[in-house]
């Protein structure tokens, strides 16, 4: 294949000229990835989890890798599924923000954009995604080489008519809530919905419902693969955890909020933070709630991340139950965590959090040893982990590199510090960071920067940007960061080449070309 193949997709449209990636020779893998939204690590039992029940991914990890730093891209639903789909940074493939909050980019993958299921599909892969895709506006999975009804938008279409047919038929009622949980507004007006209960049995729910056409997608690809030898790759996509918490009786009630603990980042009081973070908790009406009702959320949090792990469930087993496991890869992991109360925040936004940031990462692939890896590594790095599975080069995934080393058992040197961005969601503004095992920096242009020292100080409350006792860390991590982006290309680096000691300029950097030996001299 050459790199200007024109693929067919459908009968429609055909895929732009790109890079084709190459095979290897190695086996072809099946590939199943399950996928949740705003899911906060610390609610799986495999990470620490002592009270939210996960008996299926806990069960995943322990005969897999499980990654315990793990991070998302960018902690905004979009740029970082792109990211998935594309092996680019969000700087690069350039969706950087949800279409419903969207201050101006750009609001579909431009379409010269090497993606990962065109590309697998091309070299002979069964595609399906079942399940939330939030990856543009006009352009859909099937678009891009997915077999994939469409669900528009952020949440659970429950108006969509596939899911309603499929209530009608199974004799089930329709989607209808009722003790709605929200603040209020700076304005006075009613606040966003955060959770609310749900007057349908478990069965009924959009979650039961994917679950059910997942399997329906692996059982008909297991039955065409061994007609054809067709391997495949399956995303089963959910849209939960993500708020609201919209959960039935069983799992609404499952924990009980007397017995949950506010995260003890709740003490936040943002004196040294960004102003940008106070608003933010303005806009989620944190202060407008009792504990009474925070402590509920969390309780109807959790139950929703077991509800879903019921639904993982099910569709593990139908792998075993069609003979598929020791042909299957199967990963799991979220887009973003979810605030859920700490710092006084909810959903995700302009705060580098590790509760947002650091989300669950397991890889189980048949053969590997069962084991526990603490490299930082990202979501961008499952498309050339995906790729290798496939048996092709991973070229094309620019900012991704491949896990299967990892999963290997390797000794594999690995970057000691993983870079993370942010473009705006809600209020307009760019971040980025810098996470180490002990430091995490971050650059915020328009107000105030932050630097954490973790090992003192875990859950973040204490901004010691400005404290002369750490005045080197601060030092070496901006010159740190600046380099890195500089290497990459991302643009963000202009700017701080005025404002910060990074080192010696070699470049005019004003971009004009008119006095490059002021500066290479």
């Amino acid at each position: 294949m050459t790199d200007d193949t024109q693929r067919p997709l459908d009968g429609s449209r055909t895929a732009p000229a790109v890079p084709a990636a190459e095979p290897t020779g190695a086996p072809r893998r099946n590939i199943l990835m399950l996928m949740t939204d705003q899911h906060r690590v610390d609610t799986l039992g495999c990470y620490g989890s002592t009270t939210c029940r996960t008996p299926n991914l806990d069960a995943l990890a322990a005969t897999g890798t499980r990654f315990d730093s793990w991070f998302t891209p960018s902690a905004i639903c979009t740029p970082a599924r792109a990211s998935l789909f594309t092996g680019a940074a969000p700087f690069r493939h350039k969706l950087l923000a949800n279409h419903e909050r969207n201050v101006g980019y750009i609001e579909d993958l431009p379409e010269d954009q090497w993606t990962l299921p065109e590309e697998l599909r091309a070299q002979g892969y069964q595609c399906g995604l079942v399940g939330k895709w939030h990856v543009g506006e006009e352009r859909t999975a099937a678009d891009f080489g997915f077999d994939a009804e469409h669900y528009p938008g952020w949440h659970n279409p429950v108006d969509h008519p596939d899911y309603v047919r499929w209530l009608e038929e199974n004799g089930h009622p329709p989607y209808r809530i009722t003790e709605r949980i929200r603040g209020r507004f700076p304005n006075g007006e009613v606040g966003n919905l955060m959770a609310a209960r749900l007057q349908q049995p478990v069965e009924a729910t959009f979650e039961h419902y994917l679950a059910d056409r997942t399997i329906e997608m692996l059982t008909r690809y297991a039955r065409d693969g061994e007609e054809s030898d067709v391997p495949f790759f399956v995303v089963s996509s959910f849209s939960g955890p993500h708020l609201p918490y919209v959960v039935p009786d069983e799992y609404f009630d499952l924990y009980d909020p007397a017995d949950v603990e506010l995260p003890r980042s709740v003490a936040e009081d943002f004196a040294d933070k960004p102003p940008v973070q106070q608003n933010y908790s303005r806009h989620w009406a944190f202060d407008t709630m009792t504990e009474a009702e925070s402590r509920t959320l969390i309780a109807a949090y959790w139950g929703y991340v077991t509800m879903i792990d019921r639904e993982f469930g099910r569709i593990l087993r139908a792998v075993e139950e069609l003979g598929l496991a020791e042909t299957t890869a199967i990963a799991f992991s979220s887009d973003h965590g979810e605030f859920t109360g700490s710092h006084r925040l909810h959903d995700k936004g302009p705060a580098m959090y590790d509760d947002i940031y650091r989300t669950g990462g397991i890889l189980h692939v048949p053969g590997a040893p069962a084991q526990v890896r603490d490299e930082f590594v990202s979501l961008l790095d499952l498309t050339a982990t995906f790729l290798d599975l496939a048996g092709l080069e991973t070229a094309p995934a620019v900012d991704s590199r491949s896990l299967l080393p990892l999963v290997r058992g390797e000794d594999v040197e690995w970057d000691d510090h993983v870079l993370c961005e942010f473009h705006g969601h809600h209020f307009p503004i760019a971040q980025r960071m810098l996470r180490g095992r002990r430091y995490k920096l971050i650059v915020s242009p328009e107000s105030r920067n932050e630097l954490y020292d973790l090992q003192e100080d875990p859950d973040e409350l204490h901004n010691r940007y400005d404290d002369p006792r750490l005045s080197g860390v601060r030092q070496e991590m901006l010159a740190d960061l600046y380099s890195r982006l500089q290497a990459r290309g991302d643009n963000f680096y202009h700017w701080m080449s005025s404002m910060y000691e990074v080192g010696h300029l070699d470049h005019d950097p004003t971009m004009s070309g008119l006095d490059e030996v002021t500066y290479r001299g």
